[in-house]
Parts: structure tokens; sequence; C-alpha cells
């Protein structure tokens, strides 16, 4: 087991969430904490606060693009590329996991509220941010460090 995959299966025994989850290993990432966000996060989690929606493994992973890429400072500029960094991600996510949909509903095939899987859902989290950290990389975005 990695450790990201290691530390990934940690967060979620504690009760983190998939969209959570992926936000603090890219903090973890850069020797950050930011309780403020990962709260934010929880918001994502069982497809918008578990009413089923878009998966929060992929708005989390969009989320976690824009930590790295986006903009939170006046003095700050975009990445010119996250629209495309993010349209990449959300083209994956559709081909491997999107088959029934994107909605957290259609990829477990049921009310999130009473159906989480651990196992698929903790694949999907992996498997997004690996993706994450793959795009970022193509666009030679450091991940390690302090970022901004």
């Amino acid at each position: 087991m990695s450790e990201a995959a290691f530390r990934m299966f940690e967060l979620a025994q504690q009760g983190f969430k998939c969209s959570q989850i992926l936000l603090m290993l890219g903090l973890e990432r850069q020797g950050k904490e930011n309780p403020d966000l990962i709260r934010a996060g929880s918001g994502l989690a069982g497809g918008l606060g578990f009413c089923g929606k878009i998966c929060g493994a992929l708005t989390g992973g969009v989320c976690l693009l824009g930590l790295y890429a986006g903009r939170g400072k006046v003095n700050e500029s975009e990445n010119p590329q996250l629209n495309v960094m993010v349209d990449q991600l959300v083209s994956w996510f559709e081909e491997q996991f999107g088959s029934n949909g994107i909605n957290c509903t259609d990829i477990l095939g049921g009310d999130p509220k009473q159906k989480i899987d651990a196992v698929k859902c903790g694949n999907i989290v992996a498997a997004t941010y690996s993706k994450v950290q793959a795009i970022l990389a193509d666009q030679g975005i450091n991940t390690a460090g302090e970022g901004r």
C-alpha cells in the first residue's frame, strides 16, 4: 500500500469524506493545514452534501487542482491552464467512473446517505488523487513544498 493510500485510509477511518481527504492530502503535501478549507470541503461529500449529485471525489479533485493552480490573493494570477486541467480531470473521471453518470447516486447505485461503499469510494478517491497529481506534473506544477 502506498503512503498516500495508507493516509487516505487513515483519514477515512477518522470520519473524513472523499472531498476532504483529497484536500487534506494536497495541503499536507505542501506542509500546510487549513481547517476552514477542510470544513468547506465537507459540503461536497456524498454528491454535494449527500444529495447524491456530482461525486465528491470529482469536485474535491477539481478543488485540489484549484489549490495548486487557482488564484487566492490579489497579487496572484490563476494558472492559465487551470480550466484545461479541470477539463482533463472531468473527461478522465467520466471515462473511468461515469458509465452511468458522474453523480454519486449513479456511481454507487443508490442514495449515498444509505449506501456509501468504502472500497469503491476509496478506489475512486485514490485514482482521482493520482490523476490530479499527474495532471499537475504534466503542467510542471510542483505539488510538494510550500506551494504559493
